[in-house]
């Protein structure tokens, strides 16, 4: 995720400077270079040679240190730089950067740096709920330097409240959103519909499929690492949700098509992953149906077409994207829900395929367009995603192109 990206760590003198340790390696495992500057105060809750084994780097403390290559090293690492986070952060490392001193070799590189920055504060409640540290953090935020919100709890002082710093796997996810991809869906607004519907027998029995919400959540992230804002609209799921995306929950199908048509009119783009029942039963009973003798049956009735609602009500320079699982004929199946429902692109597998299906962490795709028809070999469903998108964004960039030409014409 992170290969050939550079990322500083500053790490202040708070308890929580230990799992900072967990970040790191973490970012090394996803293929960073990470160098960690430590203030002389968080020497003494980490020992800078723990940070420099598992970072690979020399952990810079001292401003003045002999031992380093000649070159302005403040200078040198804030332009290879890509992102730097200050975590855990003081109140003193937050005052002192909210007013330009530099007076370490952190808050030296911290300044002359001109990437994403992102700070992290950590500290007892009282000193965060300080109207001075609020000043600070609120200035730092007029910079354009992001500041992460602290936890609840208990912190290590005995007090319970505001200002326990974040776990290390939800600073990555930070870090990964600000610099994983390229900001290619900027300004976008994106819908994706994931996970399965449930359709009420009675209280306690219900009609399901296997859907686990894999595919649409992979897609969803995806979208939100380039930079969109994502809305998903989720059925049932036992994946976990992609960070920093807005979630509505829909149980029934009626439920999905509602919460889907109210904001498709201000989507750019719509990703139907969604495993939409396409039956529910037509008597719904208030109390739980007991067990009888001999066959039982239950009625259905047809669910409302969400993907051919959207083809119909689509306004111009939407695109509309739609899935299709079958067992048989796919291409022409496929083919034929791309024309009758008015979308740009089908994402098409077939459940006998090895590696492809519900629940599984690989799929086996077909992108299937006006265009043509595109087969992918097996990946996981975070390289389809970004596939997926990838045609999303040429295609749009496309259009937006052609729309430029014509009007180019019409000035003539």
């Amino acid at each position: 995720m992170l290969e050939n990206k550079t990322v500083l760590i500053g790490v202040t003198g708070g308890i929580a400077a230990y799992k900072i340790c967990y970040l790191v390696s973490r970012l090394v495992r996803e293929g960073a270079e990470v160098h960690v500057l430590m203030t002389e105060n968080a020497c003494q809750f980490v020992n800078p040679l723990t940070f420099e084994t598992l970072s690979q780097n020399r952990c810079i403390v001292d401003t003045f240190d002999r031992n380093h290559p000649m070159e302005v090293e403040h200078v040198a690492l804030a332009k290879k730089a890509d992102l730097f986070m200050i975590a855990p952060a003081t109140a003193n490392v937050i005052a002192r950067t909210a007013n330009g001193l530099a007076d370490d070799m952190l808050t030296t590189t911290f300044l002359a740096c001109d990437c994403p920055k992102i700070v992290v504060p950590a500290m007892n409640t009282r000193m965060y709920e300080n109207p001075i540290t609020q000043a600070n953090l609120s200035r730092l935020e007029e910079f354009g330097i992001q500041v992460v919100k602290p936890n609840t709890g208990h912190l290590a002082c005995g007090d319970t409240g505001a200002g326990k710093m974040p776990e290390p796997d939800t600073l990555y996810q930070y870090i990964e959103r600000e610099i994983a991809r390229e900001k290619d869906m900027t300004g976008m607004r994106v819908l994706v519909t994931a996970g399965a519907t449930q359709e009420a027998i009675d209280p306690v029995r219900f009609i399901t499929n296997h859907s686990t919400g894999k595919m649409g959540f992979a897609v969803a992230r995806e979208c939100m690492l380039r930079g969109a804002d994502v809305i998903i609209v989720q059925g049932q799921v036992s994946a976990e949700e992609p960070p920093f995306c807005h979630v509505v929950h829909a149980t029934s199908a009626a439920d999905m098509y509602r919460e889907v048509t109210r904001r498709s009119l201000l989507a750019d783009v719509i990703v139907m992953a969604a495993a939409v029942s396409d039956f529910t039963p037509l008597t719904t009973y208030d109390q739980k149906v007991k067990k009888q003798e001999g066959m039982v049956s239950i009625e259905l009735r047809r669910t409302m077409d969400i993907l051919a609602r959207l083809g119909e009500t689509r306004h111009e320079g939407q695109f509309l994207c739609g899935f299709s699982m079958e067992t048989e004929n796919l291409i022409e199946n496929s083919q034929k829900k791309l024309e009758k429902k008015h979308v740009d692109m089908i994402v098409a597998n077939n459940l006998k395929v090895a590696g492809a299906g519900f629940g599984t962490d690989t799929n086996v795709v077909t992108l299937i367009t006006e265009n043509g028809v595109e087969p992918l070999e097996k990946m996981t469903k975070g390289e389809v995603a970004s596939a997926i998108v990838n045609r999303i964004v040429a295609s749009r960039m496309a259009q937006a192109h052609v729309e430029a030409v014509a009007r180019q014409k019409e000035d003539q």
